[in-house]
């Protein structure tokens, strides 16, 4: 876990929402999810592991299941040191922050592209 704020101000903020952000470091090739009351470190690989088990979860079925089952998901990743215990309105903040971080890397590289093809 990530604790020191110097850090923070190497960072570049991708997306952030009230419930947590995502920020990229060039220098380190990696992202930080600051989410849940803690900072973890992803590379690239498991950022996009960490959308598919969010994505994954159906968060209809679980509301609309009947159970006595505590309404929380563990979230672990294989290959990655970090694992979420999370209720249901977490995780559905996990998705808003991870579908418009998602959203921002693609605006990024579209305009990346358009901006390279003018000056070609």
């Amino acid at each position: 876990m990530i604790t020191t704020t110097t850090a923070i101000n190497q960072w570049t903020d991708v997306f952030g929402t009230s419930a947590g952000a995502i920020y990229q470091s060039d220098e380190e090739r990696c992202w930080y999810v600051d989410f849940a009351g803690k900072v973890a470190k992803f590379d690239y690989r498991c950022l996009l592991k960490l959308r598919k088990a969010v994505y994954h979860i159906d968060i209809e079925q679980v509301l609309l299941t009947s159970s006595k089952a505590p309404d929380v998901e563990i979230i672990f990743i294989c290959a990655c040191d970090h694992c979420y215990v999370l209720s249901l309105v977490q995780i559905i903040a996990l998705k808003e922050l991870l579908e418009g971080t998602f959203v921002m890397l693609e605006l990024n590289h579209i305009l990346h592209d358009r901006l390279c093809g003018i000056h070609v």
